[in-house]
C-alpha cells in the first residue's frame, strides 16, 4: 500500500472579489476531486490535532482564518504545509498520516471530507499506520 504523499497538492479555490469583499465558493466534483459528505471546522485550538490517517477518506483542508501548519508523513518522508490563505486548500488523499499544529490564536481550519465519520476506519497511531503500509492493507 502506498502512502498518499505524492498525491498531496494545493487546490486554488475560485474567489470573486469586488468592493464588498471576497466570496469563495467550493463545489464537490467541480473545485475538489470528490463529493463532499462531511464538513467540519476547528477553532480556538489549544493543542495539536489529527495524528492519524484515514483508510478511505479524502480531504481538503482550508485555512479560513489565521495560520496553521499541516505535517504529513509516510515511512520515509515528512512534509509541512502552511495554511494561511482562505482561497486555496490542501488536498489530502486517503492513507495520509496527518498532524495539524502551530495554530495561531485566530486560526480557523475548515475540512471537507469525502466520507461520513467512522472512527473504526481511521488509523490512530503512527506505528499502526506503518504496519498497515507495510502489510499493503488499507
Amino acid at each position: 500500500m502506498k502512502s498518499g504523499l505524492d498525491d498531496i497538492r494545493w487546490i486554488d479555490l475560485p474567489a470573486v472579489t469586488d468592493d464588498r469583499g471576497t466570496l469563495t465558493a467550493v463545489e464537490g466534483m467541480v473545485d475538489i476531486p470528490f463529493t463532499i459528505n462531511r464538513i467540519f471546522y476547528m477553532h480556538h485550538v489549544s493543542a495539536d490535532r489529527g495524528g492519524h490517517a484515514h483508510r478511505d477518506t479524502d480531504q481538503v483542508v482550508i485555512g479560513i482564518s489565521g495560520r496553521h501548519v499541516i505535517e504529513v508523513r509516510d515511512a520515509t518522508r515528512s512534509l509541512r504545509f502552511v495554511l494561511d490563505n482562505p482561497d486555496r486548500g490542501l488536498y489530502l488523499p486517503r492513507m495520509t498520516f496527518t498532524t495539524l499544529l502551530d495554530f495561531s490564536v485566530d486560526a480557523v481550519s475548515l475540512v471537507l471530507a469525502s466520507t461520513h465519520y467512522d472512527r473504526s476506519r481511521s488509523i490512530r497511531t503512527f506505528p499502526e499506520y506503518l504496519a498497515v503500509l507495510n502489510a499493503g492493507q488499507a
